[in-house]
C-alpha cells in the first residue's frame, strides 16, 4: 500500500475522523474510496462498488463539485 500525504484544514481533517469514527472505518479508507466517484462504479480489479458510493457518484455526475451542494445532499440524506 502507498503512502500518500494531504495538507487539509485542521477542521476538515477532525470532522472526518469523527465521521469514519461513526461508521466504524478510517479516513484512509474513506480517501482511498473517493477516486471511485470520478472513476465510475468499478474499481480497477473489475469489483462493483458499494451501493451508497455508486449512487453517490450517480448524483454527482456533471456536477461541478460544488462544496455547499454536496452539504444540501448530505443534510438531506441524513434528515430521512
Amino acid at each position: 500500500m502507498a503512502k500518500l500525504t494531504l495538507n487539509v484544514d485542521e477542521r476538515v481533517v477532525a470532522r472526518a475522523k469523527r465521521y469514519a469514527a461513526r461508521r466504524g472505518t478510517s479516513v484512509s479508507r474513506l480517501v482511498e474510496q473517493l477516486p471511485a466517484l470520478v472513476i465510475g462504479n468499478t474499481r480497477e480489479d473489475g469489483e462493483e462498488l458499494p451501493p451508497v458510493l455508486a449512487r453517490l457518484r450517480d448524483e454527482l455526475k456533471g456536477s461541478a463539485a460544488d462544496p455547499a451542494a454536496y452539504r444540501r445532499h448530505l443534510e438531506r440524506k441524513h434528515s430521512r
